[in-house]
């Protein structure tokens, strides 16, 4: 335990690569979505899959693993009852009850400097099954 303690509480440095394909996503929308994952090994965040312009949500949900944690950026895109074409990024804290404890509490330290460095996040959701991020959640935050 007090490995996973020293880990986590000097935290992670988060990849040039992380942050241009979150502005490739906000700005260009080139991406759909982002899955980030922490490397133990060189203590860095980096980039696990980019999900492209034609996939959804459900692409994103089905590439989050059962069993180990993830950080994940979704852009959804949505019309309002103005007619309005809107898009609002969300921020996923993906840690699954079947995840190892050292994990749970690497990504749940590590996440703040994350969310510092993308920059134009609108909403955050934390997430233990895929019940707590259903597509209907996604569309009620958002609007």
């Amino acid at each position: 335990m007090a490995m996973a303690f020293k880990m986590a509480t000097t935290g992670m440095r988060v990849t040039d690569e992380c942050t241009s394909s979150f502005m490739e996503m906000k700005w260009k929308k080139v991406h759909r979505y982002i899955v980030f994952k922490i490397d133990e090994k060189s203590r860095k965040v980096t980039v696990d899959k980019v999900g492209g312009a034609g996939e959804n949500y459900h692409d994103l949900t089905a590439s989050l693993p059962v069993d180990d944690c993830r950080y994940a950026v979704f852009d959804f895109d949505f019309v309002t009852v103005d007619n309005c074409r809107k898009s609002k990024i969300f921020f996923i804290s993906w840690s699954p009850e079947a995840s190892r404890i050292r994990a749970k509490i690497l990504y749940a330290t590590s996440k703040a400097g994350l969310r510092r460095v993308l920059e134009g996040i609108h909403y955050e959701l934390q997430a233990t099954d895929p019940t707590e991020m259903g597509f209907d959640i996604i569309q009620d935050r958002a609007k």
